[in-house]
């Protein structure tokens, strides 16, 4: 058995005392000899060293291919083989479950595991395999320059989720593939905490010198309110001008035309542009500033839209009364809600399409009547705990918990630890949560205006009624919170379809 390889425990299971110290020495003394894996059970443990490691080159593949888990020392390889093996051999499909704090590494560790797949299947060389294997190696790029964000903790947060299907034929290679995604930060868009950045793509289009001109576009990230805000341009470890070429080069790999990468491009110039739009009060109306003409004309230019209906969309509103519809002018507050709300939903429109194309370029093709197997790949974002945590943060949070004590749960009566149960502590404000979980209510009298932020100190979508700024989200009758209950818990169910978990 490879898992005493000289330092420290390779499998916590075989600790000879199971504590809280005992756990946190092995693993630490571990991560300092360069062991950054360490297995709980068929569980792979990872600390992120947050360097390059010379452990993932073709060497480890072939030391890996083929092995049992426990024939070599704790290696993502290990479980990615595991999950691969057991497909091939068993004919089942089977599902890989990322979890962990902001920063932990999963987004690497999702990749890590599509190029392990990708280095040990098609042997023989075929075309269009490796035309598959490619575009979904490729999509990261794309997913992460319009998904990631530098966050405090991480420079390259993976801000929404996403759970990955590979499909297989009947030889062990890839064929096909779809992604969902679920739950994009889309208020990250219009809103930044201090010492945060918006979304790459932002950044990697302003770094391109040959996109400025055509698109009306400043160098400086801190020329726009929409990527100014968390006073940073830079992220550590990122180059925005290497990545436009290369979430460009992937782009076209994906199919699309020059066309379509334009547009693309053009709607996320279009969403800088209005966020510099202000607007200010004309009586009981709002009105476009003066000094905003020139950003109101360049976003319709870049959506294609004359600039009068972005101007009535922005001032105005539509009500449907007794058959009618009436035009009804909006306060300056409420234009920039309307200003915010348009700017989120078209930038969560262009994610989603290239969502779709992704999807489209690698569908699996006929297979005449075979089924086919597939391996999961299901990477959450990380629990984190922000000064102001977004809607989607919250959601987020309480998944994580709920994953992970589901997982405990499963696992719990398999015994690892030496034949011990392992005892499940319940999440504080959660004791009474169920399948179907609770309806968290919101206190009416205490939201005052209808204004709201997710409350610093408990995860668990609790809200609290601090004073106004200008970015909160307006709720004229508070409802009750249920559908933050009901969110979650359609996610958790369909998390737990696809993992194959019927309780």
């Amino acid at each position: 058995m490879a898992l005493h390889d000289n330092v420290g425990v390779g499998d916590f299971v075989l600790l000879d005392r199971i504590t809280k110290d005992s756990f946190i020495d092995n693993l630490e003394k571990r991560f300092k000899a360069g062991r950054i894996y360490t297995y709980i059970g068929e569980v792979c443990v990872s600390v992120n060293p947050y360097r390059q490691m010379p452990i993932y080159g073709q060497d480890k593949v072939n030391e890996y291919k083929g092995r049992e888990l426990f024939e070599r020392a704790p290696h993502i390889f290990a479980i990615a083989d595991s999950a691969y093996r057991s497909m091939r051999t068993q004919g089942k499909d089977t599902c890989i479950m990322i979890s962990g704090e902001s920063g932990a590494g999963k987004t690497e560790a999702s990749k890590i595991i599509m190029r392990y797949i990708a280095a040990v299947t098609n042997v023989n060389g075929h075309q269009e395999v490796e035309r598959v294997k490619n575009v979904l190696i490729q999509s990261n790029c794309v997913l992460e320059a319009f998904g990631n964000a530098a966050t405090c903790r991480n420079n390259n947060s993976s801000r929404f989720g996403k759970y990955m299907d590979i499909q297989f034929d009947w030889k062990g290679d890839p064929i096909g593939g779809q992604i969902e995604n679920y739950l994009l930060e889309k208020s990250r868009v219009v809103q930044q905490q201090k010492n945060e950045r918006n979304f790459h793509a932002f950044y990697q289009l302003i770094s391109d010198d040959g996109q400025l001109r055509q698109r009306d576009l400043q160098k400086s990230p801190g020329a726009y309110f929409y990527t100014n805000q968390g006073g940073v341009s830079k992220a550590d470890g990122i180059n925005d001008k290497n990545d436009y070429n290369t979430v460009n080069s992937a782009l076209k790999l994906l199919g699309l035309h020059d066309a379509e990468i334009n547009t693309a491009w053009d709607l996320v110039a279009g969403i800088l542009h209005l966020g510099n739009v202000t607007l200010s009060a004309d009586g009981e109306g709002a009105k476009i500033a003066h000094s905003s003409r020139s950003s109101v004309e360049a976003v319709a230019k870049l959506l294609q839209i004359k600039s009068s209906e972005i101007t009535k969309a922005l001032c105005e509103r539509a009500i449907a009364a007794g058959g009618n519809v009436v035009q009804k002018t909006l306060t300056s507050g409420q234009a920039m809600y309307a200003k915010d709300a348009l700017a989120k939903a078209v930038y969560e429109r262009l994610f989603n399409w290239l969502v779709q194309r992704i999807n489209e370029a690698i569908k699996p093709g006929d297979m005449n009547g075979y089924k086919g197997t597939v391996i999961g790949v299901l990477d959450i974002y990380g629990f984190e705990i922000l000064d102001t945590n977004s809607f989607e943060q919250c959601c987020i949070n309480y998944c994580n918990e709920k994953l992970q004590q589901l997982f405990i749960a499963l696992r719990g009566p398999q015994e690892l630890a030496h034949g011990r149960p392992i005892p499940i502590t319940t999440v504080p404000g959660t004791e009474e949560l169920n399948d179907t979980g609770p309806e968290i209510q919101a206190p009416p009298d205490e939201l005052g205006g209808g204004r709201y932020q997710l409350s610093t100190n408990n995860p668990f979508a609790i809200f609290e009624n601090p004073e106004y700024h200008a970015n909160e989200i307006p709720f004229p009758n508070p409802p009750s919170w249920g559908p933050v209950s009901s969110v979650v818990t359609k996610m958790m169910r369909w998390i737990k379809l696809k993992l194959g978990w019927s309780s």
